[in-house]
């Protein structure tokens, strides 16, 4: 078997993980997280709101059903750095089309593989997530660490404008438009399921996931997404009969610009936040955002619908939150994380807005939240 380039992980708090390189050889910085989630390290991968991070994978063997192009969330891969207990040498997946170290080379994402995780996820969830270097290519300790201390922090940072689209654009592709084969009456008749679209969305792409969109456009959408920075004006010019905030990386409280496009469109017509797009809104309604100790990152996470008193099994992947003591009167929060109590949804009745912390589109994830994206459907409806 070829020998493995020596790799080196440093965080800025001194300590320092060894292993092998894999995908791209290079340096990187990032904030670092891990991700709890079982399956689904492609969507991790290509999903926008892990721009600026290096992702720790929980589950220690990665790789195994290699890459295919129909998962893909986005365009390409955003994250920083990968590390994984153990990156698999064998792809076993009918789907598969390359392996994940060729995806990784080819996307300039620097891996590590031979990390103890289960340590390192440890000292995470002690010492919380902080900043960090991967290096395959000068792996000296003292200087990884100095690296590490001066990365930008992700406190004030706005990375949005870096992973959103540049112009508008339109989508009305549905789940069942997926490239790979699932056989040819089955395709006619999702196809034919979402050939009207009644519903005009426009979606601000703060980090848009391709699932999201595939989701709506099941439900009778037809979506028009727009950079990140477009005014309240401009998306009502567009006469849609909903509003859509999408997912995306960094400080909420640094995207100042789609708080105040958000805050001109509350009222305007029933609106729908994802993520970011959910503490956005909590910052347009008046509230503030914190920075959590090491966030939510994975396809597990316990919330609890205060409506149906159920516990909904989610996926997430965020490092700030919504104050709850910050929101207004008239704000309500309809859900709340069981692990730690902090806000997972919110809704104004009287403004038809109404956002979810979490990642309703399961992709990766379960699909207990998917009723989401009909509720909000209905509100057009009704409007």
């Amino acid at each position: 078997m070829k020998a493995r380039t020596p790799a080196l992980l440093a965080l800025e708090d001194g300590t320092t993980w060894p292993g092998e390189a894999f995908g791209a050889i290079g340096e990187r910085s990032g904030e670092i997280v891990f991700n709890t989630a079982m399956t689904g390290y492609q969507e991790v991968l290509t999903d926008p709101s892990y721009h600026g991070q290096i992702v720790v994978m929980t589950a220690p063997h990665i790789g195994n059903t290699g890459i295919n192009f129909e998962d893909e969330e986005s365009q390409k891969a955003w994250l920083s750095g990968f590390v994984v207990r153990a990156a698999s040498p064998r792809v076993s997946n009918w789907r598969a089309r390359q392996s994940l170290d060729t995806y990784l080379r080819d996307q300039g994402v620097v891996g590590i593989t031979g990390v103890d995780t289960r340590a390192l996820v440890r000292h995470i969830r002690t010492a919380g997530a902080m900043r960090a270097v991967i290096s395959s290519l000068d792996p000296d300790p003292e200087r990884l660490v100095a690296a590490a201390r001066t990365a930008p922090a992700m406190e004030g940072l706005d990375l949005v404008r870096e992973v959103t689209c540049a112009e508008p654009y339109h989508w009305a592709e549905g789940s069942g438009n997926w490239s790979f084969e699932i056989g040819a009456a089955k395709r006619r008749n999702l196809r034919s399921s979402i050939s009207n679209h009644p519903y005009h969305v426009v979606a601000y792409d703060f980090g848009i996931k391709k699932n999201i969109l595939r989701l709506l456009a099941d439900r009778g959408c037809r979506i028009t997404i727009v950079p990140a920075t477009t005014p309240a004006a401009e998306v009502l010019a567009l006469e849609p009969d909903g509003i859509f905030l999408s997912n995306g990386p960094g400080d909420p409280a640094a995207v100042t610009y789609a708080i105040r496009a958000t805050r001109e469109l509350l009222g305007k017509k029933p609106l729908f936040g994802i993520c970011l797009g959910h503490q956005i809104l909590g910052l347009a309604l008046g509230g503030t955002t914190y920075k959590l100790r090491f966030g939510h990152h994975g396809g597990n996470q316990p919330v609890r619908n205060a409506d149906t008193g159920h516990v909904e099994i989610s996926s997430h992947n965020h490092g700030f939150a919504v104050d709850a003591s910050s929101l207004p009167a008239g704000v309500e929060i309809t859900h709340v994380n069981l692990n730690d109590g902090c806000v997972e949804g919110l809704r104004v009745r009287d403004l038809r807005a109404f956002s979810v912390q979490y990642h309703p589109e399961a992709a990766p994830g379960p699909h207990d939240a998917a009723y989401l994206f009909d509720q909000f459907v209905e509100w057009m409806k009704e409007r």
